[in-house]
Protein backbone atom coordinates (compact mmCIF):
# COMPACT_ATOMS: atom_id res chain seq x y z
CA UNK A 1 0.00 0.00 0.00
CA UNK A 2 1.02 3.33 -0.69
CA UNK A 3 1.55 5.94 1.93
CA UNK A 4 0.40 9.66 2.39
CA UNK A 5 3.54 10.11 4.29
CA UNK A 6 2.82 13.66 4.95
CA UNK A 7 -0.52 16.00 6.71
CA UNK A 8 -1.75 17.32 9.44
CA UNK A 9 -4.86 17.16 11.31
CA UNK A 10 -6.94 19.39 14.04
CA UNK A 11 -3.47 18.91 16.18
CA UNK A 12 -1.52 21.28 14.22
CA UNK A 13 -2.20 24.73 14.70
CA UNK A 14 -3.09 25.71 10.89
CA UNK A 15 -5.33 22.53 10.28
CA UNK A 16 -9.11 21.85 10.92
CA UNK A 17 -8.95 18.47 9.41
CA UNK A 18 -9.94 15.60 11.79
CA UNK A 19 -8.46 12.19 11.85
CA UNK A 20 -11.14 10.67 10.36
CA UNK A 21 -12.17 12.08 7.93
CA UNK A 22 -8.83 12.00 6.41
CA UNK A 23 -8.63 8.32 7.15
CA UNK A 24 -11.76 7.72 5.37
CA UNK A 25 -10.26 9.88 2.29
CA UNK A 26 -6.81 8.19 2.00
CA UNK A 27 -8.96 4.57 2.51
CA UNK A 28 -10.94 5.63 -0.80
CA UNK A 29 -8.14 6.72 -2.70
CA UNK A 30 -6.13 3.51 -1.23
CA UNK A 31 -3.57 4.63 0.49
CA UNK A 32 -2.45 4.89 4.00
CA UNK A 33 -1.54 7.86 6.15
CA UNK A 34 1.12 8.87 8.99
CA UNK A 35 0.33 11.99 10.38
CA UNK A 36 2.89 14.35 10.96
CA UNK A 37 1.58 17.06 13.22
CA UNK A 38 3.69 20.38 13.31
CA UNK A 39 6.19 20.42 16.21
CA UNK A 40 8.00 24.17 15.73
CA UNK A 41 9.79 25.16 19.11
CA UNK A 42 9.00 28.80 19.85
CA UNK A 43 7.14 29.26 16.61
CA UNK A 44 3.49 31.20 16.79
CA UNK A 45 1.42 32.74 14.30
CA UNK A 46 -2.21 33.92 13.36
CA UNK A 47 -2.85 30.25 13.78
CA UNK A 48 -1.54 29.47 17.03
CA UNK A 49 1.34 27.95 18.63
CA UNK A 50 3.34 25.04 16.42
CA UNK A 51 3.16 22.42 19.22
CA UNK A 52 1.42 19.95 20.99
CA UNK A 53 1.29 17.39 23.91
CA UNK A 54 2.90 14.05 22.02
CA UNK A 55 1.82 11.81 25.25
CA UNK A 56 -1.65 13.26 24.47
CA UNK A 57 -1.47 12.35 20.64
CA UNK A 58 -0.40 8.98 20.90
CA UNK A 59 -2.95 8.51 23.46
CA UNK A 60 -5.98 10.33 21.43
CA UNK A 61 -4.95 8.52 18.33
CA UNK A 62 -4.01 5.08 19.19
CA UNK A 63 -6.90 3.46 17.86
CA UNK A 64 -6.05 4.78 14.60
CA UNK A 65 -2.68 3.70 14.64
CA UNK A 66 -2.25 0.29 12.79
CA UNK A 67 -1.32 -1.54 9.38
CA UNK A 68 -2.32 1.83 7.10
CA UNK A 69 -1.93 4.56 10.13
CA UNK A 70 1.27 5.82 11.31
CA UNK A 71 1.47 8.67 14.06
CA UNK A 72 4.63 10.90 13.33
CA UNK A 73 5.32 14.40 13.65
CA UNK A 74 7.52 17.24 11.56
CA UNK A 75 9.94 18.91 13.45
CA UNK A 76 10.79 22.15 12.70
CA UNK A 77 14.51 22.32 11.91
CA UNK A 78 16.93 25.44 13.18
CA UNK A 79 20.09 26.15 15.40
CA UNK A 80 18.22 27.67 18.50
CA UNK A 81 16.22 24.31 18.86
CA UNK A 82 18.41 21.39 18.38
CA UNK A 83 17.72 20.57 22.05
CA UNK A 84 14.02 21.12 22.17
CA UNK A 85 13.40 18.90 19.58
CA UNK A 86 15.70 15.88 20.88
CA UNK A 87 13.88 16.15 24.26
CA UNK A 88 10.14 16.53 22.38
CA UNK A 89 11.15 13.57 19.97
CA UNK A 90 12.34 11.47 23.57
CA UNK A 91 8.35 12.03 24.96
CA UNK A 92 6.98 9.46 22.69
CA UNK A 93 7.34 6.63 20.30
CA UNK A 94 6.95 8.24 16.91
CA UNK A 95 6.57 6.12 13.64
CA UNK A 96 8.43 9.09 11.44
CA UNK A 97 9.85 12.20 11.55
CA UNK A 98 10.24 14.67 8.66
CA UNK A 99 12.64 17.37 9.41
CA UNK A 100 11.83 20.88 7.77
CA UNK A 101 12.87 24.65 7.76
CA UNK A 102 10.03 27.03 8.35
CA UNK A 103 12.42 29.97 9.61
CA UNK A 104 15.31 31.11 8.59
CA UNK A 105 16.98 34.30 11.05
CA UNK A 106 13.91 33.39 13.29
CA UNK A 107 11.55 34.83 10.69
CA UNK A 108 8.87 32.73 8.96
CA UNK A 109 9.86 31.96 5.56
CA UNK A 110 6.16 32.05 4.68
CA UNK A 111 5.62 35.85 5.23
CA UNK A 112 6.68 38.42 3.02
CA UNK A 113 8.87 39.82 5.71
CA UNK A 114 11.44 37.25 5.04
CA UNK A 115 12.34 38.44 1.60
CA UNK A 116 12.24 42.16 2.17
CA UNK A 117 15.38 43.58 1.16
CA UNK A 118 16.72 40.26 -0.10
CA UNK A 119 17.37 39.54 -3.71
CA UNK A 120 16.68 35.24 -4.87
CA UNK A 121 20.58 34.41 -4.49
CA UNK A 122 20.57 35.90 -0.47
CA UNK A 123 17.26 34.23 0.25
CA UNK A 124 18.00 31.08 -1.26
CA UNK A 125 21.42 31.13 0.02
CA UNK A 126 20.51 31.43 3.70
CA UNK A 127 17.59 28.65 2.99
CA UNK A 128 19.95 25.99 1.68
CA UNK A 129 22.89 26.89 4.53
CA UNK A 130 20.68 26.42 7.16
CA UNK A 131 19.16 23.33 5.36
CA UNK A 132 22.54 21.91 5.94
CA UNK A 133 23.65 22.85 9.29
CA UNK A 134 20.54 21.54 10.60
CA UNK A 135 20.20 18.28 8.45
CA UNK A 136 24.08 17.57 9.60
CA UNK A 137 22.95 16.68 12.96
CA UNK A 138 19.21 17.06 13.47
CA UNK A 139 17.59 13.56 14.52
CA UNK A 140 15.14 12.94 11.68
CA UNK A 141 13.78 10.46 9.06
CA UNK A 142 12.89 12.30 6.06
CA UNK A 143 14.01 15.56 5.25
CA UNK A 144 10.88 17.79 4.11
CA UNK A 145 9.92 19.84 0.93
CA UNK A 146 13.41 21.13 0.00
CA UNK A 147 11.24 23.61 -1.99
CA UNK A 148 9.06 25.26 0.66
CA UNK A 149 10.97 28.59 -0.11
CA UNK A 150 9.42 28.55 -3.68
CA UNK A 151 5.82 28.63 -2.03
CA UNK A 152 5.69 32.05 -1.77
CA UNK A 153 8.92 33.98 -2.99
CA UNK A 154 8.48 37.14 -4.67
CA UNK A 155 10.53 37.10 -7.41
CA UNK A 156 9.97 36.74 -11.56
CA UNK A 157 11.59 33.38 -10.87
CA UNK A 158 10.19 31.63 -7.73
CA UNK A 159 11.49 27.96 -8.76
CA UNK A 160 14.02 26.30 -7.09
CA UNK A 161 16.98 26.92 -9.91
CA UNK A 162 18.88 24.08 -9.24
CA UNK A 163 21.50 25.08 -11.93
CA UNK A 164 22.60 28.56 -10.06
CA UNK A 165 22.37 26.88 -6.16
CA UNK A 166 23.92 23.83 -7.66
CA UNK A 167 26.70 24.00 -4.51
CA UNK A 168 24.08 24.53 -1.67
CA UNK A 169 21.93 21.71 -2.33
CA UNK A 170 24.35 19.23 -3.36
CA UNK A 171 25.34 20.21 0.16
CA UNK A 172 22.13 19.41 1.39
CA UNK A 173 21.89 16.28 -0.35
CA UNK A 174 25.46 14.57 0.05
CA UNK A 175 24.72 15.14 4.02
CA UNK A 176 20.99 13.45 3.47
CA UNK A 177 22.35 10.21 1.70
CA UNK A 178 25.68 10.47 4.16
CA UNK A 179 23.69 10.01 6.95
CA UNK A 180 21.07 7.50 5.83
CA UNK A 181 18.15 9.33 5.82
CA UNK A 182 15.91 10.17 2.74
CA UNK A 183 14.47 13.13 0.98
CA UNK A 184 10.79 13.71 0.77
CA UNK A 185 8.62 14.21 -2.34
CA UNK A 186 6.27 16.60 -1.47
CA UNK A 187 2.94 17.14 -4.03
CA UNK A 188 2.22 20.55 -2.81
CA UNK A 189 3.51 22.31 -5.56
CA UNK A 190 2.28 19.65 -8.31
CA UNK A 191 -0.36 21.73 -9.40
CA UNK A 192 2.26 23.95 -11.16
CA UNK A 193 3.87 21.47 -14.14
CA UNK A 194 7.03 23.78 -14.12
CA UNK A 195 7.56 23.54 -10.08
CA UNK A 196 7.94 19.40 -11.28
CA UNK A 197 10.01 20.17 -13.84
CA UNK A 198 12.79 22.56 -11.59
CA UNK A 199 12.64 19.64 -8.78
CA UNK A 200 13.90 16.84 -11.63
CA UNK A 201 17.61 17.94 -11.32
CA UNK A 202 17.32 17.96 -7.62
CA UNK A 203 16.04 14.19 -7.47
CA UNK A 204 18.36 13.07 -10.41
CA UNK A 205 21.45 14.44 -8.24
CA UNK A 206 20.08 12.79 -5.18
CA UNK A 207 20.21 9.43 -7.05
CA UNK A 208 23.54 10.52 -8.45
CA UNK A 209 24.57 10.72 -5.09
CA UNK A 210 23.34 7.08 -3.98
CA UNK A 211 20.08 8.11 -2.48
CA UNK A 212 17.67 5.48 -3.16
CA UNK A 213 14.35 6.36 -1.36
CA UNK A 214 12.06 9.20 -1.04
CA UNK A 215 8.65 9.48 1.05
CA UNK A 216 5.53 11.15 -0.77
CA UNK A 217 3.75 13.80 1.30
CA UNK A 218 0.79 15.91 -0.03
CA UNK A 219 1.22 18.07 3.18
CA UNK A 220 -2.58 18.00 3.18
CA UNK A 221 -4.33 20.21 5.84
CA UNK A 222 -7.43 19.60 4.51
CA UNK A 223 -9.11 16.64 3.33
CA UNK A 224 -9.32 17.32 -0.44
CA UNK A 225 -5.66 17.63 -0.26
CA UNK A 226 -5.11 14.06 0.83
CA UNK A 227 -3.11 11.92 -1.64
CA UNK A 228 -3.40 14.87 -4.27
CA UNK A 229 -1.15 14.19 -7.45
CA UNK A 230 0.17 10.78 -6.47
CA UNK A 231 -0.03 9.55 -9.39
CA UNK A 232 2.01 12.24 -10.98
CA UNK A 233 4.50 11.87 -8.04
CA UNK A 234 4.32 8.06 -8.36
CA UNK A 235 5.53 8.77 -12.00
CA UNK A 236 8.13 10.86 -11.24
CA UNK A 237 9.68 8.57 -8.72
CA UNK A 238 9.59 5.60 -11.63
CA UNK A 239 11.38 8.20 -14.65
CA UNK A 240 13.59 8.80 -11.84
CA UNK A 241 14.53 5.24 -10.71
CA UNK A 242 13.37 6.57 -6.65
CA UNK A 243 11.50 3.86 -4.55
CA UNK A 244 8.65 5.47 -2.86
CA UNK A 245 8.71 4.21 1.44
CA UNK A 246 6.87 4.85 4.75
CA UNK A 247 8.19 4.36 8.05
CA UNK A 248 6.77 2.70 10.84
CA UNK A 249 8.58 2.69 14.41
CA UNK A 250 11.29 5.04 12.91
CA UNK A 251 12.31 2.00 10.28
CA UNK A 252 11.81 2.49 6.61
CA UNK A 253 9.08 0.42 4.69
CA UNK A 254 9.05 -0.16 0.95
CA UNK A 255 5.55 -0.44 -0.62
Amino acid sequence: MLFDSHMHTQVSADSDMSATDALARAAALNLGVVFTEHFDYGFANEDGEFSFDPAAYMSGYKNFRGSSCRLGVEVGLRPCARDANENFLRQADFDFVIGSIHLVDGVDIYLPEFFAGKDKPTAWRKYFQQMADEAAVADFDALGHIDYICRTAPYVDPEIDYAAFADEIDAVLKIVVERGKVLELNTRRFVDEKAVLELVPVYEKYRALGGRFVTLGSDAHTVAAVGKFFDRAVEFTRELNLTPVTFCERSMKIF
